[in-house]
């Protein structure tokens, strides 16, 4: 295509948007024409750097916009080095991804941190430059295109609401420069940051009280909403939102498909506000959205709201107004785990209930584990009808899912824990939460069956619902967790690196062998995953709704698709059920192929059935 074809499409997009983002810009940083022109000047100069290759790829997904929804994705979340060490050791291990059927690929922050201070890399110190030890901005563009001919997409947080308190502005702002100080919450004294105090919330009340900091260097109050090294950004400044937004532009220029947007609830502040999902927040996304739709229309934006659901599903935006392509369904992720401790389905019901009510074109990342804690932020007011108490409960789940409760083979450990309020959250594996750790360790068939059983139709549970499932690497093989952490001085205190291991490659080695666990697990999660993309009753447009089961320890979901009806059956106690399923159809289980009676079906404990009826496309409608 040829230079001015290429500018007349720059040109299209971005008068597509133009009346919308300008009055948005206007309105937050108060009609000021000179942001503006520098803001539409660097959205020109980002699309001008955008490779050849990469503006291909836009105009191929361009042409079929609900490219990320469908039934065929299929997401891994890895830190590269306990992955491969490097991003070159990813590319040498993208024939293992392809072997897990993988072709969506989140990698965990690699952006430069300082050692000791980084909170896991999110306290970036140069959002242009990779992490030393984990290669160059090169080694990153070379292996997204090696993932892009292969079909797999490339997703990288974008740590948007603080830089480290050794970024270039940030060092500035500790000289004296009032430019940089400006791009920051500066105070010369404690009035302004008790008045916050008052009404915002804290992130980490054991391990970093307060929203403030003080900075000897300026002699000045800093606001650090989650760690004193990470300073959060003054959006309402149009300079941190203009370099911001570039900085995310110029990671997609390096090949980045999906950009995780890291804290997006935090990034507004407000005086007497909880500094929490002010509207601000949501005219800042919109604004990200439309400046990806403008120089790469290709890359898709995925917020990380990690709030009841309430608060998340805004983070969508409007079908005519889009924010967030995709957000994480943190909600499930609890609530599966307090299913697991419970062996009772009715809160998952309740939860799954408000889930299948949305828009079909609100696409969620599902997943069982991710590199953080399990919170506890689960719908107590649900939950009291049934004698849950908050603080009681939490202390029962936690007591179970890190066995100490007598019986349970559960093997996790404690983050974050709180005597005082009775709270703590959750870290662990999932093979560990599932009792593998603990069987292999007694050396018990009859457990190791049952976790392995467990293990898989928690996986099958989260490729029945809609959206895109994402494995946290090394389930696939089912890692346990990682002790070694103990003895590293720099991890020891986060619990977190209990499962952030090192990825086992010798037992990786074990995933085609159907005598061993790894085997058992990947063999099982490869099937599953192959049905998935096979079968068009898993696809996003699906009608989902819940089965009744008449049983408190079974959940059903049903779905249907141009002809195709599932029933999905998923058993959480240790005991056999029975449960028969009033839904018209004749049925298939879809693993074995043979005819099952839905008046009369077993599930093994911790079991699940995946029962499909074929209508056919052209009289499925009666089917439904």
């Amino acid at each position: 295509m040829n230079r001015e074809k290429w500018k007349t499409e720059f040109r299209t997009r971005f008068e597509a948007c133009e009346e919308e983002l300008r009055a948005r810009y206007m309105d937050l940083y108060h009609g000021d024409e000179a942001a503006w022109d520098y803001f539409t000047g660097m959205l020109y100069r980002a699309w001008q750097e955008r490779s050849t290759a990469l503006k291909k790829l836009d105009r191929q997904r361009l042409k079929n916009p609900d490219w990320y929804r469908g039934h065929n994705l299929l997401g891994m979340l890895m830190y590269v080095n306990a992955f491969a060490g490097s991003l070159n050791g990813v590319r040498d291990r993208l024939d293992y991804l392809e072997d897990c059927g993988v072709n969506y690929l989140h990698l965990m922050p690699i952006l430069e941190s300082p050692k000791g201070r980084s909170d896991g890399g999110y306290a970036v110190a140069n959002f242009r430059k990779i992490e030393p030890e984990l290669g160059t901005m090169e080694d990153l563009e070379a292996l997204a295109a090696d993932c892009h001919a292969r079909g797999i997409s490339l997703c990288l947080d974008f740590v948007m609401n603080h830089t480290s308190e050794d970024h270039e502005w940030a060092r500035k702002a500790r000289a004296g420069d009032a430019e940089c100080q400006a791009r920051y919450f500066f105070y010369d004294d404690w009035t302004i940051p008790e008045e916050f105090e008052k009404t915002v919330p804290q992130v980490f009340p054991t391990t970093a009280p307060g929203n403030f900091s003080w900075c000897e260097e300026a002699h000045k109050v800093v606001m650090t909403t989650f760690y004193p090294y990470q300073w959060d950004l003054n959006y309402a400044n149009p300079i941190v939102f203009n370099d911001m937004t570039e900085n995310m532009l110029y990671l997609c220029n390096q090949g980045v498909d999906i950009i995780r947007l890291d804290a997006v609830p935090y990034i507004w502040k407000e005086l007497g506000t909880n500094c929490r999902n002010l509207p601000q927040v949501h005219s800042l996304v919109r604004m990200m959205h439309m400046a990806s739709d403008i120089v790469c229309p290709g890359t898709l934006l995925l917020g990380e709201v990690v709030m009841e659901p309430s608060k998340v599903v805004p983070y969508f935006g409007t079908v005519e107004k889009p924010e967030c392509h995709m957000l994480y369904n943190v909600t499930t992720m609890a609530s599966t785990w307090h299913t697991v401790a419970t062996k009772d389905v009715r809160l998952l019901q309740y939860q799954l209930s408000q889930v299948f009510a949305l828009p079909k074109e609100y696409t969620f990342l599902n997943y069982l584990r991710c590199h953080d804690d399990i919170g506890w932020g689960l719908d107590y007011g649900f939950l009291n009808r049934f004698g849950m108490g908050e603080v009681p409960h939490k202390k029962f789940l936690n007591d179970c899912l890190t066995g100490r409760l007598p019986g349970s083979p559960s093997r996790g450990e404690l983050y974050n824990d709180d005597p005082r309020l009775g709270d703590a959250r959750l870290c662990g594996t999932t093979a560990s939460l599932c009792g593998v750790e603990a069987a292999r360790y007694e050396k018990d068939e009859e457990k190791l069956a049952w976790a392995l059983r467990l293990d898989i139709s928690l996986h099958a549970y989260m490729f029945t619902l809609s959206g895109i499932p994402v494995l946290y690497s090394g389930d696939e093989i089912a890692q346990e967790n990682d002790y070694s952490y103990h003895n590293d001085p720099d991890k020891a205190a986060d619990s977190r690196y209990l499962h952030r291991g090192n990825m086992n490659w010798e037992a990786a080695k074990l995933r085609h062998d159907p005598a061993t666990p790894e085997g058992q697990i990947f063999t099982a999660l490869r099937a599953l995953e192959t049905l998935r993309d096979a079968h068009r009753v898993f696809d996003s447009r699906a009608d989902v709704w819940l089965l009744r089961t008449g049983d408190n320890a079974v959940l059903g979901i049903g779905r249907y698709h141009q002809g195709e009806k599932l029933l999905a059956l998923f058993n959480f106690a240790e005991t056999e059920r029975r449960v028969s399923i009033d839904e018209l159809g004749e049925y298939r289980d879809l693993l074995s192929g043979q005819a099952v009676d839905k008046w009369n079906l077993t599930l093994l404990p911790g079991g699940f059935l995946w029962l499909l009826c074929d209508f056919g496309e052209e009289n499925g409608k009666q089917g439904s």
